[in-house]
């Protein structure tokens, strides 16, 4: 037995041709996160998901039984990764739908550009600036020390008491002579004074940049920011690497709280936001040590992993921080790979689940500025929702759940190449017309796609409100490992040569998320007395928005029936926000009073929100008259028909 336990076996991983050593009784999912191989794993690994499948073609694993596989699953070798020891050496083939894509160019929308509203009446005003000096040489006679002759030449320039820290200090002396006693001092314009961030031989006033994140539960989206000019110089997106730690922030709320689950989410977004400023520096043609500065817009969550916060006190009552409104921070800090004292800006929180992200919609958007009222929503795992304008706002959030993002679905996927985002159902055979992302052939569903289906099988007969499918209406409705499935695409049109199909599960977990949404809406408007009649405006934020069909979504039931003139579309509105911040000065105050402006109201507090989310458990909701623009046309039955 002892001797069993030292064994060591090989684990070979295909298609990617990665072999590694591991323990005998090792976990298999853990064991490639550590080999680097990318297999998706929404809850975390906590094996509820089934969404971290693997077949194992050879060796021998210790496996408890699973209800996410079937009988055929298991017989054929497939397995959960998160819930098998290896016990052998393995060969272990992780199929199509179960890859995590790490590429930037699988990952659909860098930066998207429907950025139709935009925050007015801010001056160009970077939070840093650049200021030559040219100091004395000491003498003899004057052997004042360096700092000394620094502070001599800002009182010259109206600056006194800048604060500074022990980087900037130990870089003075080789700065000073290195640039012949000629140095460009980067000053951070704070609450109450001014900073002192970095020192460098010569005059280098014309190389100022910086950095804008948009750190999402699911994707990181960068820019670098030419602040001498107020350009985009070159953009990037990836993964969060902590999406093998769960797709949604309870489950890494909960990661966290196990041993080294906090050191290894801030290490794994801290690794995704160097390997973005790697590549969009480079595409810049700049380099790391040139940037001055850098701001992170994110949900409070993210915010306390980036920071190495403990965000357990996030999900209990009564939900607070650590901390709603930082100070700039040194970026050296948590390792990012610019300079140690280069500012960290971090855009405030209003709650634990109204965060930075939200903020900085609202600032780059401008909704504060604006007289016109407004309902802002952020439509994805984490439901956020704003209504208001420049004199009030009130907010609220819900936890959606993945199917947004294709968690939780048979077939479900992220929206990237290979992911059906259209369906229709064809007017002479009745079979679907789908299109899939990148014009590749299907590989899964992701959450457009997945609105899509269900609304044009509910809009065509070939489900019923309650989203069970009427299996008279269509052949390719039949028995499945979990009730009826509809056949989206057959096998050999697919690029993993499976059927795609779409469960009685699939839908309710989309009515589940919708009707969470819809209801977050309802009782966000109650609480100030309104309507959806009464909003002058939607505007619909986040990449997941951008590629969203409004009929499709009022259809389900996600978005209100009202005037289709009043949604706006804006695109990743968090992403904008950072980068006007990174501008503004006016925006970076701005968004100090905005996170103080919203009030927040806690669903799970409500007892109305319950009663609205069961009316909502229907396509598109219990009450037909909220949505008369909805029509149903059953189709008639077409067996036989492909």
């Amino acid at each position: 037995m002892n001797q069993q336990i030292s064994d060591k076996y090989q684990v070979a991983f295909q298609p990617y041709g990665i072999t590694v050593e591991a323990n005998c009784g090792e976990n298999l999912l853990e064991l490639a996160r550590r080999a680097g191989v990318g297999i998706t794993a929404s809850c975390g690994g906590d094996g509820v998901c089934g969404t971290c499948k693997v077949k194992i073609i050879k060796g021998e694993v210790e496996s408890p039984p699973s209800l996410q596989l079937c009988n055929d699953e298991i017989s054929s070798g497939f397995r959960l990764a998160c819930r098998c020891r290896v016990m052998s050496d393995l060969i272990v083939e992780v199929p199509p739908e179960s890859r995590a894509p790490v590429s930037e160019g699988h990952l659909r929308s860098l930066v998207t550009s429907e950025e139709t509203l935009a925050a007015t009446n801010w001056r160009f005003s970077p939070p840093v600036f650049k200021l030559l000096v040219e100091l004395p040489q000491p003498s003899l006679k004057d052997n004042s020390s360096d700092l000394t002759r620094i502070e001599r030449e800002l009182e010259s320039h109206g600056i006194q008491n800048a604060r500074l820290n022990i980087i900037l200090l130990k870089k003075i002396a080789a700065s000073l002579r290195g640039g012949n006693w000629r140095v460009t001092l980067t000053v951070l314009k704070e609450p109450g004074g001014l900073r002192l961030t970095d020192i460098e031989p010569g005059d280098t006033r014309s190389h100022m940049y910086g950095l804008a994140f948009d750190i999402g539960t699911t994707g990181v989206r960068g820019e670098v920011l030419d602040l001498t000019e107020g350009r985009v110089l070159a953009q990037g997106v990836e993964y969060n690497g902590q999406r093998s730690y769960g797709d949604d922030v309870i489950s890494r709320i909960a990661y966290a709280g196990k041993p080294g689950g906090l050191e290894t989410l801030q290490r794994a977004v801290v690794t995704t936001l160097n390997k973005l400023i790697n590549e969009m520096t480079g595409r810049a043609g700049i380099d790391g040590s040139d940037i001055a500065h850098v701001t992170v817009a994110a949900n409070t969550t993210m915010v306390h992993l980036l920071l190495g916060l403990d965000p357990k006190h996030l999900r209990l009552a009564p939900y607070v921080p650590t901390a709603a409104d930082l100070p700039a921070l040194p970026s050296g800090d948590i390792g990012l790979l610019v300079g140690a004292g280069v500012p960290l800006y971090v855009v405030p929180s209003v709650a634990s689940y109204i965060g930075g992200d939200i903020v900085s919609g609202l600032v780059g958007t401008g909704i504060f500025q604006r007289q016109e009222t407004v309902l802002y929503i952020d439509i994805g795992t984490n439901g956020e929702t704003v209504v208001g304008n420049s004199e009030w706002m009130v907010s609220a959030s819900c936890s959606a759940g993945p199917a947004f993002e294709g968690g939780g679905i048979r077939h479900g996927m992220l929206a990237t190449s290979g992911a059906i985002e259209t369906f229709k159902i064809g007017t002479r055979s009745g079979g679907p017309v789908v299109t899939a992302i990148g014009g590749e052939k299907p590989r899964g569903i992701c959450g457009a796609g997945l609105i899509s289906i269900v609304a044009g099988l509910f809009t065509a007969g070939v489900i019923d409100q309650r989203g069970k499918f009427q299996p008279e209406v269509s052949e390719r409705v039949r028995p499945g490992t979990d009730g009826y499935e509809y056949l989206v695409v057959e096998a050999h049109e697919t690029g993993t040569g499976k059927d795609i199909v779409l469960t009685e599960v699939d839908i309710d977990n989309l009515i589940r998320a919708k009707a969470a949404m819809y209801a977050g809406y309802q009782t966000l408007l109650a609480s100030v007395d309104m309507t959806f009649e009464q909003l002058d405006k939607v505007v619909i934020a986040g990449t997941f928005g951008s590629h969203l069909d409004i009929e499709d979504a009022v259809t389900v039931g996600l978005l209100p029936d009202i005037c289709r003139d009043r949604f706006v579309f804006v695109g990743n509105g968090s992403l904008l926000g950072a980068r006007l911040c990174s501008f503004s000065t006016d925006l970076v105050e701005a968004g100090k009073l905005v996170a103080k402006l919203v009030t927040n109201i806690e669903l799970s507090e409500n007892a109305s929100f319950m009663d609205n989310y069961i009316a909502s458990m229907f396509l598109p909701h219990t009450d037909a008259a909220l949505f008369p623009g909805v029509t149903r046309q059953a189709m008639p039955s077409n067996k036989g028909s492909r």
